[in-house]
């Protein structure tokens, strides 16, 4: 029965530091106890081997799912990794999206200050040409012709302002077109750019040109004959050409090869700048019927919407094309606007209503003297307040107040003068001095602090670039009784309900005549009676001083 080792420990090696580990353990105490009971107990070696497997089987068992576990524990964790990268991966597009965003929204902005400062880039000029503005000039050239003169350098400048505006702006399916015909432009421009400098640099140093540039360029001749064949189309026209080129050379037709092997080279330039062109054409008409409609703000709202519906009909319409650059357009569309102004001239006036007889007619001389009249008093009431309020301002604080102001200290973040809308107006009373003196409420100067509680929840919920709502901390009271009729009786405050109000309650301040009692709200919360929490309450000089804070609550969970 005696085994070498178990679950694959021994009793040299063993976490649980047992030298007996391999050997059977027999309940000696327990058997003898079921036979002197009378019970059946099976203590054979067959039984207890047979237990024995029973046992190693069912650890066995723990083991194995002990390791599933594992293994699924490590799968969930990876799998979660996995989610977590995902997760950081999209913010991180996201933020990269809003980052290109950003950088075109200021790209437009840099644009419009250099064209409003004179210092003009061509991707300005491009911009111009898309989005016209009431306050910059209408370019009239071709947009395409803003790479003429560029160096190298520029020309690449370019190329990188056009990749980002043709990456970011979609606010239109125009202007995708227009700036993928541009890119389509500038990448041919920019080539002819560098194989010009190739050349320049090869004659300066007496070389032959590069075989690229060779390849590249074509004979004299023939780039006359393509310039003078494609110049001058439409983008249908040179569509339409392209397909029968296309359809001969696939089927053996055409007899010169390289002849229009060279025009399909070329074909898709002139397509981009004959689209350049209606979009510049387009865009043309569409400013002129704006400038012509200034002055019927709905006419052009709708002339605008008509246009836009109508944007790619006009680019495609083979009629007009020849007739696109002509001035017989604009006169056209200019004819047709002040007809149309014509026809519905009047229509903006307002129909003239029959009333009753019976009714009072207005005089309009009256009316405008009434009004001139009412405006006048409105206007004298307010300089009457303002002169009031400058008056208040002017005025200089009594020594009382003077020496309230030293009691209380400067001016602290977070304080404010408090009193003059918080005083509560009470009930009539009556005196039995009232003869002798006259009854009148004494002067105040008060201070209420505000400022923020940093408790455990303001800490947890709130920082200082966003702090917690301010809380009132404290009152500071200065109750002016230099005439009082008995001195050596002194003034006594008293905490009065503010009706159903809980949050808020009264402070009644009472000292005898000549004076009236007076009475402020203030928040209803415990005080700090200690001094050294700043309470204060003394009567010197014939002024009260009432200083008080409130008590500050812990957070507890």
């Amino acid at each position: 029965m005696k085994a070498n080792a178990v679950s694959g420990y021994s009793n040299d090696s063993n976490p649980f530091g047992d030298p007996n580990l391999t050997e059977n353990f027999v309940w000696r105490k327990k058997i003898d106890r079921a036979v002197t009971e009378g019970q059946k107990v099976d203590i054979s070696v067959k039984a207890e081997k047979k237990r024995q497997r029973e046992r190693m089987a069912e650890i066995e068992k723990v083991k194995k799912r002990r390791e599933e576990r594992a293994i699924e524990k490590a799968q969930h964790e990876e799998e979660m990794a996995l989610l977590a990268r995902e997760r950081a991966r999209a913010e991180f597009q996201d933020w990269e999206k809003k980052e290109e965003e950003f950088h075109f929204d200021q790209s437009k902005f840099r644009s419009e200050i250099r064209l409003r400062e004179g210092r003009t880039k061509p991707i300005d000029v491009l911009l111009k040409n898309l989005n016209f503005a009431d306050e910059f000039d209408v370019e009239l050239n071709e947009p395409y012709l803003v790479f003429k003169g560029l160096t190298v350098k520029e020309m690449e400048e370019l190329h990188d302002d056009i990749k980002m505006h043709l990456d970011l702006d979609r606010e239109s399916q125009v202007n995708v077109k227009y700036w993928e015909a541009l890119m389509v432009v500038c990448d041919w421009e920019l080539g002819e750019a560098r194989k010009r400098d190739a050349v320049d640099r090869a004659r300066v140093r007496g070389e032959e040109p590069p075989r690229e540039v060779e390849e590249r360029g074509l004979h004299a001749s023939i780039e006359g004959d393509v310039k003078n064949l494609l110049e001058g189309k439409t983008s249908t026209e040179l569509e339409e050409m392209q397909n029968q080129i296309e359809s001969q050379m696939r089927s053996g037709t055409a007899k010169v090869v390289e002849y229009w092997e060279a025009i399909l080279k070329r074909l898709h330039i002139y397509k981009a700048k004959a689209c350049l062109r209606e979009i510049h054409a387009s865009l043309l008409r569409k400013h002129l019927h704006r400038l012509e409609n200034a002055g019927a703000p709905e006419q052009a709202v709708e002339a605008d919407e008509e246009l836009d519906t109508k944007e790619e009909d006009v680019m495609h319409d083979e009629e007009e094309d020849d007739k696109r650059y002509s001035p017989e357009p604009i006169e056209h569309i200019a004819e047709a606007a002040e007809s149309h102004l014509d026809e519905e001239d009047g229509s903006f006036s307002p129909e003239l209503m029959h009333g009753n007889e019976d009714e009072d007619a207005i005089d309009p001389d009256e009316d405008k003297a009434e009004l001139d009249r009412q405006r006048e008093a409105v206007v004298t009431e307010h300089q009457r307040k303002v002169k009031e309020v400058m008056t208040a301002k002017a005025k200089k604080p009594d020594e009382l107040e003077l020496k309230a102001m030293k009691a209380m200290g400067a001016m602290e973040e977070g304080d404010a003068v408090f009193g003059s809308g918080a005083e509560v107006n009470l009930d009539s009373q009556v005196y039995w001095w009232h003869d002798k003196y006259r009854p009148r409420k004494p002067k105040y100067f008060n201070r209420v602090h505000t400022g923020y509680e940093w408790n455990k929840y303001n800490q947890t919920h709130y920082d200082h670039d966003n702090p917690p709502p301010k809380i009132v901390q404290g009152y500071k009271f200065n109750i002016f009784y230099p005439d009082l009729v008995d001195k050596s009786k002194a003034p006594i405050y008293t905490i009065e309900k503010d009706g159903s109000a809980g949050e808020t309650c009264h402070i009644r301040f009472h000292a005898g005549p000549p004076y009236e009692d007076i009475s402020f709200r203030i928040v209803n919360k415990e005080w700090e009676y200690s001094h050294k929490k700043g309470f204060k309450c003394t009567f010197e000089r014939g002024i009260l001083h009432l200083y008080f804070n409130f008590k500050r609550y812990r957070y507890r969970r």
